[in-house]
């Protein structure tokens, strides 16, 4: 049965080279797929290219009537999953962050001119549409699923995690920091999420001979630096390019940290722990999903200062410590985060749908 499925996957540029892979495993179980950039196939208003907003799935159609797709599968809810809807295909939804809390932080952190305003409403709706035409609504973790499911009740979910490409994901050769030093991989583009790095003051002053290296970038970039800049311990990198100067930047580092006001999974405590790099990370969210607590790294309590300090120190300090907690995360990430077995679930789940 599966020889005869053809699924149309349509992805941003920003997580493609997950998609891709994903695509890869589902051909290698005999899913005939065609992957394709969204918007460069159907995007309306408020796109910049206004001959898409004339005939926004005029493109689109045609992919459809040429390739014939049993379902579409998308990674973030765009104009895409609009005309999927549109054409009465089944539609399968990643969803990667918490769209609702994301909505309310934007609202109350975000001075909008009347332009950016329309287009962020608009966008909103996009996604609210999306979601309520989604034959399968795939969270990213657990705790994103119980979310879902307290706004949409009725709707079929699926857990849906990025994979790990395990050949890939080895250490290399690195870039040249400081030691010891504790790295952070993270944008700063939702404040609710971006303002608990803040909790670094006290631990800049309290560790002055720990380097602490920050790669992301984003809108609230400038209110991090304004305040952990000023520490001599404190680096920002700027935005590293995925995956190589990731991988780079991975094997480089002696603790990984993910300082997060909320999350709702961390898939770079898992890109970490997979390159054998011991973790810590905020309490919150989902977090707790990516590792193992105490066995692959600490957690640490949100704005806990002095937690934060004595668990550093503890990695810094206890080298075997460390190296147990890297060995166990590399293997917690090599038996649960593998492409193969993310396929096979969803497999199971597209089969049934069709």
């Amino acid at each position: 049965m599966s020889n005869d499925i053809r699924l149309l996957i349509g992805a941003g540029k920003n997580k493609l080279d997950y998609v891709k892979k994903f695509s890869e495993t589902l051909q290698k179980h005999n899913i005939n797929c065609k992957l394709v950039i969204d918007v460069e196939v159907c995007n309306g208003f408020p796109s910049k290219d206004i001959g898409q907003w004339i005939r926004p799935y005029h493109r689109f159609n045609e992919l459809v009537k040429q390739y014939k797709p049993d379902a579409v599968f998308v990674d973030r809810q765009v104009h895409f999953g609009l005309a999927a809807i549109k054409n009465r295909l089944p539609l399968f939804v990643q969803l990667r962050g918490d769209y609702w809390s994301e909505l309310k932080w934007a609202k109350e952190t975000t001075r909008l001119s009347l332009k950016s305003h329309s287009i962020f409403w608009l966008r909103s709706r996009i996604t609210e549409k999306c979601l309520n035409g989604a034959t399968v609504i795939l969270p990213f973790s657990e705790y994103l699923s119980k979310i879902v499911k307290s706004h949409y009740p009725d709707k079929s979910t699926m857990i849906f995690q990025d994979g790990i490409d395990l050949q890939y994901w080895h250490r290399t050769e690195g870039l040249d920091l400081k030691h010891p030093c504790v790295g952070l991989l993270q944008n700063a583009s939702i404040w609710g999420k971006t303002k608990e790095m803040l909790t670094l003051t006290k631990v800049l002053e309290a560790l002055p001979h720990v380097t602490f290296y920050w790669a992301g970038d984003g809108i609230y970039k400038d209110k991090i630096l304004s305040v952990l800049g000023k520490y001599k311990n404190f680096k920002w990198l700027g935005k590293l390019s995925y995956p190589d100067q990731v991988r780079q930047f991975l094997s480089s580092i002696d603790v990984y940290a993910l300082l997060t006001g909320y999350d709702t999974f961390g898939m770079t405590i898992v890109e970490a722990e997979i390159m054998k790099v011991p973790v810590i990370a905020t309490n919150v969210g989902g977090t707790p999903e990516a590792m193992i607590e105490n066995k692959t790294g600490f957690l640490v309590s949100q704005g806990n200062h002095k937690e934060l300090i004595e668990k550093i120190t503890t990695l810094l300090n206890d080298q075997r410590l460390s190296k147990n907690m890297s060995e166990s995360g590399h293997a917690f990430a090599q038996k649960n985060f593998d492409w193969e077995k993310t396929t096979e679930r969803f497999i199971t789940n597209l089969k049934t749908m069709i």
